[in-house]
């Protein structure tokens, strides 16, 4: 391509957060640049742009996704969910939200919402998992500051909340 030549765009119609969204992207714009520059949902963090860190991870067809490794065309036709996407239209904080606020399972808040995704898949399919396979699952995702005690404590505590009446320990 020559210096001043523009990138050829190709479209991407995906539904982020419940509502659908078509923007014209270059080819080689990843997930997350898109949630953060393109539809201005900040709460996706970029961190190690490797697939390492888990800080860009968002809930891509019901599957925690590293946004810094695919590509926004790859998600065409896909549904999205940032951590933006878990709280209440009003605010109000999701059960694991609230319960990463109410067990300090955040410092920095940099990871915060990777774990928070991933986390909230976790919950959704196993609302029963003991500790161990709460620190199995968030393996990926790395955390500077808290030490994984209180986020683990975190996700354990928020465990009731994804669970159907009468499917296991209250």
């Amino acid at each position: 391509m020559k210096p001043d030549e523009q990138p050829a765009l190709e479209q991407v119609r995906l539904t982020v957060n419940g509502t659908l969204f078509e923007r014209n992207v270059e080819p080689r714009r990843h997930l997350g640049d898109f949630l953060r520059q393109d539809l201005h949902l900040t709460g996706t963090h970029i961190g190690c742009e490797h697939g390492v860190c888990g800080a860009c991870t968002v809930i891509v067809n019901d599957v925690p996704v590293r946004s810094c490794l695919m590509f926004a065309g790859q998600a065409n036709g896909a549904v999205v969910r940032t951590v933006e996407g878990l709280a209440e239209a009003d605010g109000q904080l999701h059960p694991i939200q609230q319960a990463f606020w109410n067990r300090h399972g955040l410092q920095c808040g940099f990871c915060t919402p990777g774990m928070i995704t991933t986390a909230h898949v976790l919950l959704t399919e196993e609302p029963n998992c003991d500790a161990d396979r709460v620190r199995e699952v968030l393996s990926g995702n790395l955390c500077r500051c808290t030490g994984y005690i209180s986020i683990v404590e975190a996700v354990l505590d928020a465990r009731s909340a994804y669970r159907k009446p009468g499917s296991g320990p209250a």
